[in-house]
């Protein structure tokens, strides 16, 4: 009965720390520093002044990136991987 308590604590330990708030998304927003067409990179300046590095992929929901340089922007992403870029804040 011993072991068998232990193995079902253990899974559920292992289950939570697997878990580790995937999904969580994050919201940057900034000005457009930088688009690198070839690494597919955006730089992002935020209110603070720090610059962050996102990375698109082919299912971010992004149209002209190239025309949003130098404006407002609003990034929504998970694990530095773009979900979606839009104009304004």
């Amino acid at each position: 009965m011993k072991t068998f308590l232990t193995l079902v604590a253990s899974l559920t330990l292992a289950t939570g720390i697997a878990y580790a708030g995937c999904g969580k998304k994050d919201t940057t927003t900034g000005i457009l520093e930088k688009y690198d067409a070839t690494a597919k990179a955006l730089v992002i300046k935020g209110a603070d002044g720090k610059s962050v590095s996102l990375t698109l992929t082919p299912e971010s929901k992004v149209a002209n990136v190239q025309g949003l340089v130098g404006k407002q922007v609003k990034v929504i992403s998970e694990h530095k991987k773009i979900d979606s870029v839009t104009a304004g804040s």
